[in-house]
């Protein structure tokens, strides 16, 4: 996991297996609070835990309250397997 910096603003970087572990690594580089991203890129996901799920929904929030839509490039066998749509909260309706 990464904060990748590119011309049109951070991109959230998530590859492998997003655990708990993985999670705690990318707050302590990055600080806990999110930031408004521009994109997630997911396409590399293995698996997503619920503290990645959480983590990835806290970034897009803080970017869809300053009025951004953000693309998110995820793998359909592993967002089906999450119930990842867009919106990673566990529950929440599919866009």
């Amino acid at each position: 996991m990464r904060l990748l910096n590119t011309a049109g603003g951070p991109v959230l970087c998530l590859a492998g297996d997003v655990d708990a572990g993985a999670v705690a690594s990318f707050r302590q580089r990055y600080g806990a609070e999110p930031v408004p991203v521009s994109a997630v890129d997911a396409g590399s996901v293995t698996a997503l835990s619920v503290a990645g799920r959480d983590l990835l929904q806290d970034h897009l929030d803080v970017a869809r309250r300053g009025g951004r839509q953000v693309p998110v490039r995820h793998p359909e066998p592993a967002a089906a397997a999450a119930g990842f749509r867009g919106d990673a909260r566990p529950g929440a309706q599919p866009r």
